[in-house]
């Protein structure tokens, strides 16, 4: 299994940092840009940085792992650790709501996915099985949070 792990800061501009960083991960571990598991896994990776910096204002850590799945099956795991020790509180977006649907899209696109304690905050992780059918804009009902960051930021 290898494992790759970026630093993310609690700024908003470190989502974008994330995607490019991740396609070329993905690139090196062999899945290439223009294979639709690699658009799924940048917007995964999209969505739980954007989670982790926009609603913590912690700094983050982002994983790959590659083969994390059984033997038989070629997985690809993706997990952000940020300093919030608050879990994940479902929240609904209603129609017009230009935010609140991340943790949705990651249900829709991810194999699995769910969350838990790491250190003094937590992980959300999701997997996607290479060669799994990969179905674009389903996204099912399901809660999406706003974890609060346990440390304080001093300006």
């Amino acid at each position: 299994m290898l494992q790759v792990q970026l630093e993310i800061g609690p700024d908003p501009a470190e989502v974008g940092r994330a995607r490019r960083w991740a396609r070329s991960r993905l690139a090196g571990s062999g899945i290439g840009e223009d294979e639709p598991l690699a658009e799924t896994l940048v917007l995964l990776i999209s969505e739980l940085v954007t989670n982790a910096v926009v609603h913590t204002g912690c700094p983050a850590v982002l994983r790959m792992l590659f083969g994390a799945g059984a033997a038989d099956v070629a997985t690809v795991r993706v997990e952000v650790a940020d300093a919030s020790a608050r879990p994940p509180r479902p929240r609904h977006a209603d129609g017009d709501d230009t935010n609140g649907r991340g943790l949705e899209l990651v249900d829709g696109l991810a194999d699995r996915w769910g969350w838990q304690r790491e250190g003094n905050g937590k992980s959300i992780w999701c997997e996607v099985d290479r060669g799994a059918p990969v179905v674009a804009g389903v996204v099912r009902e399901s809660g999406v949070y706003a974890p609060s960051c346990a440390v304080t930021n001093s300006a």
